[in-house]
């Protein structure tokens, strides 16, 4: 799951329901197709980063079991292959749901290695509902718009203030787009991109799926195991607690990661002053939380937008010297500029994050059981507030609107499989969105996986983002289509080191200088860069 910058997912406990079991289709079957696809018209959308980078639009049936009914678009990036050796098309997915993907075809291609890249198209698309593809929805604009009510509820009043804004947001979805939301779902998704396959001409594809990506890669291998040539998932959705007991998991991993990065602060006392005890340290950040509640930073941050500015620290921990930056200013120096610079930078919601949200709930409300008692969200999120405090609260009014959501809910697919090619999965062990147990479980599912660990991470997407060595398995394996594989009775099949932690830059809201760049190792200078534009892509900063 790839949510939005300083905006998580939910918390809860067990969910009612049943496993609904998909049939694979056999490669002549599958959905009903009165008439072929049109190929697609790929035409010039060139930048400047990325100069041989194309656009398309694909119809597809809002209903896949309506072929003939009302159509939605799609739009569609890519980079055309070079090589004359052609390994097909290469679909990319930044996670979510609803995050957009039609940049991910240009990164992509310029950080796999030269040779790798040139064998591939590789294909960026915006899922239903999402960026340039039509209708793209925006249910409540301006819905994350500051200075919001505390997260955590002071009160009863307090509570069902908050709860009756979450049943406004369901209804006005309802009400806007009611005859969509029946089909905004991972598995309509999942049969667009066997769409976008027969568009392109191709028996087969192959895929890389980051966060929510892993769990619509998943989907579409259970659905088209014979489609499927390699697929690549980084970052793993656990596909046992789709999707209230997998947010339970995050708000304890997300605690977690936010303990390490006052560990981090703690052990930079040279440069941010706020203590050397970790312990220390986070009773300060907590006590910023409560003067903010007061006295919003330049009238915009508040305690809930505090935790929308500093949750994308739990995605990457590139973002830590900047954000203990601002922490330190306004600690020790009472200065709120920094602060609010960081909320706008790394928190604040905009037109494409009220569109992306949209999307998420849409996604997350259709595709599987929520509590509809709010008295059971009530009690689970005041427990797990009691023991991971960070983000419980934030994270539950951003999926409250599933209580109330106007569609009925799906049950999550059955993904064991052993019918699909060798799978790479990638993993960290510290990963707060996507805990390590994810990637464990649908290795487990995926017969013929591998397994390939970064050893000490805490990053949310983790190929193609500085590390050599996961880089390399990644480049390996769409190269040869060869995984690794490990010795013994061990489930994990390679393991890569972790990054070192980020360094520490002075106390301002500025940039690091050009001098300051200097003074890094080359390699570390290239991660980190290459860190940060994975990141912005993922969705961690709008």
């Amino acid at each position: 799951m790839t949510p939005r910058a300083g905006m998580l997912i939910a918390a809860g406990a067990l969910v009612a329901g049943t496993v609904t079991v998909l049939q694979p289709a056999p490669a002549d079957a599958g959905e009903p197709t009165p008439r072929p696809l049109p190929r697609l018209a790929w035409s010039d959308c060139t930048t400047k980063a990325y100069p041989t980078l194309q656009c398309a639009t694909l119809k597809v049936p809002l209903n896949h079991d309506d072929p003939a009914g009302r159509k939605i678009t799609l739009a569609l990036t890519r980079v055309p292959h070079t090589a004359k050796a052609f390994q097909g098309p290469l679909l990319v997915n930044p996670g979510g749901p609803g995050g957009s993907g039609r940049g991910m075809a240009g990164y992509v291609a310029a950080s796999l290695p030269p040779k790798v890249a040139a064998e591939y198209d590789v294909i960026g698309f915006d899922p239903r509902g999402v960026g340039k593809s039509e209708p793209a929805l925006d249910c409540e604009p301006g819905h994350f718009a500051p200075v919001r009510p505390d997260s955590v509820p002071t009160g009863a009043a307090a509570e069902r203030a908050a709860v009756g804004r979450a049943q406004s947001f369901a209804e006005a979805c309802g009400k806007k787009y009611a005859d969509v939301l029946p089909y905004i779902d991972t598995v309509s998704t999942a049969r667009d991109l066997d769409a976008i396959r027969q568009a392109l001409g191709a028996p087969r594809i192959n895929y890389l799926g980051y966060s929510y990506g892993t769990y619509l890669g998943s989907v579409y291998a259970r659905l088209y195991p014979d489609r499927v040539r390699r697929m690549a998932l980084d970052s793993v959705v656990n596909p046992h607690g789709v999707w209230y007991e997998d947010n339970i998991a995050q708000d304890y991993a997300f605690d977690n990661r936010h303990k390490d990065f006052m560990a981090w602060v703690a052990k930079q006392n040279a440069v941010y002053e706020l203590g050397t005890d970790p312990a220390a340290v986070e009773a300060a950040w907590y006590r910023m939380r409560d003067a903010l509640r007061t006295t919003p930073a330049g009238g915009k941050v508040g305690p809930a937008e505090l935790e929308d500015t500093f949750l994308p620290g739990g995605y990457y921990n590139g973002y830590w010297p900047r954000l203990a930056s601002a922490f330190a200013a306004y600690v020790n120096d009472a200065d709120p500029v920094p602060l609010k610079e960081a909320y706008e930078r790394y928190g604040e919601a905009d037109a494409a994050a009220d569109n992306g949200y949209s999307v998420y709930t849409s996604v997350q409300c259709r595709d599987a059981a929520w509590p509809r008692d709010w008295n059971v969200w009530r009690k689970d999120n005041w427990d797990v507030h009691a023991k991971a405090p960070f983000s419980t609260w934030n994270n539950a009014w951003y999926n409250a609107p599933c209580a109330f959501w106007p569609v009925d809910s799906l049950t999550p697919p059955d993904l064991t499989n052993d019918q699909v090619p060798p799978v790479l999965v990638f993993q960290a062990t510290d990963d707060a969105a996507t805990p390590y147990e994810g990637g464990v479980a649908l290795h487990r599912l995926m017969r013929g996986s591998s397994l390939v660990v970064e050893e000490g991470g805490g990053n949310h997407g983790i190929t193609l983002g500085g590390n050599d060595c996961l880089d390399e398995h990644l480049a390996a394996y769409l190269a040869t289509g060869k995984v690794p594989r490990g010795e013994g009775d061990t489930e994990v099949d390679a393991v890569c080191a972790a990054l070192p932690e980020p360094e520490p830059e002075p106390v301002t809201a500025a940039a690091p200088t050009a001098p300051e760049k200097a003074g890094k190792r080359a390699g570390a200078v290239r991660a980190e860069r290459a860190g940060v534009a994975l990141h912005g892509l993922l969705g961690h900063v709008r």
